[in-house]
């Protein structure tokens, strides 16, 4: 099943991303890899492709996983997550639609 991933980042967290970033897109990378990500990517602050200083509200990733639980599980491993990027993440079923 489908599972959303919408994290929030706490304030001032932009230096703490950048370092975690590459760790956290190898990760990612790996679904892409087994064919698990719907889609993936960050929340600007702002209203922009780069928003520089701005830096992210969170990310969004949509999943595949065995169960909940493991989407839970995956989350919580995450590099942002444990350098203390997110100040929340919300793990959620999702059923896909469209297209």
């Amino acid at each position: 099943m489908w599972y959303v991933i919408y994290s929030r980042d706490r304030q001032n967290a932009l230096e703490a991303r950048r370092e975690a970033r590459p760790a956290h897109l190898e990760r990612v990378q790996s679904m892409v890899e087994q064919g698990r990500i719907l889609l993936a990517g960050p929340r600007p602050a702002i209203d922009s492709e780069d928003p520089g200083p701005a830096g992210f509200d969170g990310s969004l990733i949509v999943a595949e996983f065995e169960s909940l639980e493991d989407a839970r599980a995956w989350a919580d491993a995450d590099p942002y997550v444990t350098a203390g990027v997110y100040e929340s993440v919300e793990v959620t079923p999702f059923i896909r639609v469209l297209p």
